[in-house]
């Protein structure tokens, strides 16, 4: 017989696994000719910057207060009827010749131009008094109701800078500050007792002047 051909031997199994493909290495980014130092340029940019940027001012005063004037919130507008809630609470100084006069009499002058409130004791001496002149008011505003009670509440100011609590008041004239004077006087804090209205009237005895063109 003839000799046949024995078969080559198997190769030995391995226990250990077969190694893995190796990955492929990533491809870098095509790079512009211009880039090259850009790395290098972006960490010195935030220090030149820093090196440039202009220093804050400081707010000067008056950028301050017309802030402050801005932001302000405005005044509340008084729509209250009453002519008294306008008046502020007055501030009353003791008088260095304080006459210690408790009561006293209101004689308030309202003409078509102007308001004048003189205060006195019993015995007429004058221990306050104040007109729309003395106020500030010029020209018409002389004979307005509102420079009526500035001015009652300067004449009562002084006068009870006196010591003055109790007042009789007596109107005179037709003008406009008649009721907004007494509605001041009270306003204050005096107590008033009388009103009288003393206003002259003639009884045909002296001709009348020329009607009042308007």
């Amino acid at each position: 017989m003839a000799d046949e051909p024995t078969p080559a031997p198997e190769p030995a199994a391995s226990s250990e696994p077969a190694p893995a493909p190796a990955a492929a290495a990533p491809t870098p980014a095509p790079v512009a000719p211009g880039d090259a130092a850009a790395p290098a340029n972006a960490t010195a940019a935030p220090a030149d910057a820093a090196a440039k940027a202009p220093k804050a001012k400081k707010p000067s005063k008056k950028d301050a207060a017309a802030a402050a004037t801005a932001t302000a919130e405005p005044p509340k507008e008084n729509l209250s009827l009453d002519p008294s809630a306008n008046l502020e609470p007055i501030k009353v100084v003791r008088a260095k010749g304080s006459k210690n006069v408790h009561t006293g009499v209101a004689h308030v002058q309202a003409s078509f131009n102007n308001t004048i409130v003189t205060i006195t004791d019993q015995t007429g001496s004058v221990i306050g008094w104040s007109s729309a002149g003395k106020c500030g008011f010029k020209g018409s505003r002389k004979s307005t109701a509102y420079a009526a009670q500035m001015v009652a509440q300067d004449a009562c100011r002084q006068a009870m800078g006196h010591g003055l609590k109790e007042v009789e008041v007596r109107v005179k004239g037709p003008g406009a500050g008649r009721e907004s004077a007494v509605r001041a006087i009270q306003a204050v804090g005096l107590d008033i007792t009388v009103i009288r209205d003393v206003t002259p009237v003639p009884h045909n005895g002296c001709r009348p002047p020329k009607a009042r063109r308007v």
